[in-house]
């Protein structure tokens, strides 16, 4: 069962503006990189679930989050299908990420109360999605479409609100031009999941990368 409520979600991921995604299969890895993000001022995280028993880890992870966190918004992305949304609602998924929109998902997390928040790549999708009770849609891959279609689309439909995720730098010259074109809050992955020359995490420079995304964020809303 998820700890927050959706609409505390919805306000945590407005406030702060900024969603980091990550996956890892090593438990006590994601609990450091979870920490690290914490710890620079994220409120919403997003593990991702593209590894086999990733369900497994979340499950343990969530766990983590609820004991150390309770504060912390912690949902799963990379779902495409109702049952493994059943699955991961159970584990105690505060919110749900998809990289498309399906009714199915919809209708599972609103039995449930749970935040949906699909991939959409069309004012029409949007719309769907919105009839079917999202609050907050994901544009995705953010890259290929650019800051102006969320400016575009906010035209004829100012009441929607916009996740970019696929295509955010952690830069302030990137974040201004996503929420200055009108964006809700934005994902970021591995731009911000920093790595040293082994190839390991480097926790360090994840906090100070992440502080330094809420920071900018945080002036931008203010003006």
């Amino acid at each position: 069962m998820a700890k927050l409520s959706r609409l505390k979600v919805y306000d945590v991921m407005g406030s702060t503006g900024l969603v980091p995604l990550f996956y890892h299969k090593d438990l006590e890895v994601a609990k450091r990189i979870i920490k690290a993000c914490y710890a620079g001022g994220a409120r919403v995280l997003e593990f991702t679930a593209r590894g086999d028993f990733s369900h497994e880890v979340f499950g343990e992870l969530n766990k983590y989050v609820q004991d150390n966190y309770p504060d912390l918004a912690l949902g799963i992305g990379s779902i495409t299908d109702g049952a493994s949304t059943s699955l991961y609602i159970q584990l105690g998924a505060d919110f749900i990420v998809t990289p498309v929109f399906r009714e199915d998902i919809a209708i599972v997390c609103n039995r449930r109360k749970i935040p949906f928040f699909p991939g959409c790549g069309s004012l029409a999708e949007i719309a769907r999605a919105e009839e079917m009770g999202c609050e907050i849609v994901k544009l995705f891959p953010g890259a290929v479409y650019g800051p102006e279609f969320i400016k575009a689309i906010k035209g004829p439909q100012p009441w929607t609100s916009v996740m970019p995720t696929g295509g955010v730098e952690p830069t302030e010259e990137s974040l201004k031009q996503w929420f200055n074109a009108g964006a809700y809050c934005v994902g970021i992955g591995s731009k911000l999941m920093k790595k040293d020359s082994n190839g390991a995490y480097s926790f360090n420079e994840i906090e100070q990368l992440v502080s330094k995304c809420t920071k900018i964020i945080k002036n931008l809303k203010s003006k």
